[in-house]
């Protein structure tokens, strides 16, 4: 038995953060010289009271439409978010009503962030082969704006909210774009796992403020009610260990970087991404990059990444694309997918 990708769509929030009301907000603040460096013009931002259940509803509502999805078929829902609705219940049991999947349906939150999306795939795969599901729908949703402090620029300028829709399936689709779920490497090393955090959160959460940590020169640094990211950490972790899980990665496929099309990391920023891609001796045309109007969007940036190659017709048949993501945990895993219709 065998587990294929037969479908994707994403939903994008309708307010728009551009660089010119981010220059606007922090007077000062050399931000197109930033966004240069990590490649970020614009990101798309979830309402007040607009939640990961309402972007993933609104992913899902498009996959079922542009594919023609019976949703009776589905009888696996997951959804990997770091920004659920609530600590309890799972955000998928909210998806699951909103979207009128039946409730003979199998539905569970994954918590985890930019290495989510290749988890995810795993986790589908698995159910496939173990003859627990047919049919998955795997979904990504983050509304990680809500996570930050107003004083953060730095990370207000790199992230982005989005959600995705994945149609997983026991048998190929021969009408659409269709690729087989190869093989899996995965890594954790769970001692950064303070690199990338909300400390003030979940169960060791307090009721009282934390006040702000900045620099000498007046620079947000930390808040532990929000998001703190160690970006230096962060970047290593990625710079050292990314090459090393590709050349893994490609030895479970009996591959060789030359016969990858396209590689589709996760979109943590271009500098990163066009380190990582010399270190792996990747060409210029076969690393997929481009984050400009969206930003670091999480656990959706790789969907993101291939449905837009595949607007732009990009993939052909019987491409072979190497999928890696990286970060909060410190987590990583990559797989290959082979495309068998376009």
């Amino acid at each position: 038995m065998k587990a294929y990708i037969n479908g994707i769509s994403y939903y994008l929030p309708e307010k728009v953060l551009t660089n010119t009301e981010l220059s606007t907000l922090y007077p000062g603040w050399p931000i197109d010289k930033i966004s240069k460096r990590i490649g970020v013009e614009s990101r798309h931002i979830a309402g007040a009271d607009e939640y990961s259940s309402d972007l993933a509803v609104a992913a899902l509502n498009k996959l079922i439409e542009e594919f023609s999805i019976d949703k009776d078929s589905i009888d696996y829902l997951i959804l990997c978010t770091q920004t659920p609705n609530f600590s309890l219940p799972a955000t998928a049991c909210i998806v699951q009503d909103k979207t009128g999947l039946p409730k003979s349906c199998g539905a569970i939150d994954i918590s985890l962030g930019c290495s989510g999306y290749v988890y995810g795939l795993g986790f589908a795969k698995g159910l496939i082969l173990s003859g627990q599901a047919k049919n998955v729908v795997f979904i990504t949703a983050e509304t990680l704006s809500k996570t930050l402090h107003p004083d953060d620029k730095a990370n207000r300028a790199l992230f982005g909210d989005a959600a995705t829709a994945t149609l997983i399936t026991s048998k190929p689709a021969t009408n659409r774009f269709c690729a087989e779920i190869k093989n899996f490497k995965y890594g954790t090393d769970g001692s950064g796992y303070d690199k990338l955090i909300i400390k003030n959160s979940s169960t060791h959460s307090n009721k009282n403020q934390h006040e702000s940590v900045f620099d000498v020169e007046g620079n947000f640094i930390s808040n532990d009610d929000f998001l703190y990211m160690n970006g230096g950490e962060i970047f290593n972790f990625t710079a050292f260990e990314i090459p090393k899980l590709v050349e893994e990665t490609l030895k479970e496929n009996a591959l060789e970087i030359e016969d990858i099309a396209m590689t589709v990391f996760h979109q943590a920023n271009t500098y990163m991404l066009d380190f990582i891609r010399k270190r792996c001796r990747i060409a210029e045309q076969n690393m997929y990059i481009d984050m400009k109007d969206v930003g670091n969007t999480i656990s959706s940036t790789i969907p993101i990444g291939i449905r837009r190659l595949l607007d732009e017709n990009k993939i052909e048949k019987e491409d072979k694309l190497l999928l890696s993501g990286f970060g909060v945990g410190l987590s990583m895993a990559g797989v290959v997918i082979e495309t068998e219709f376009i």
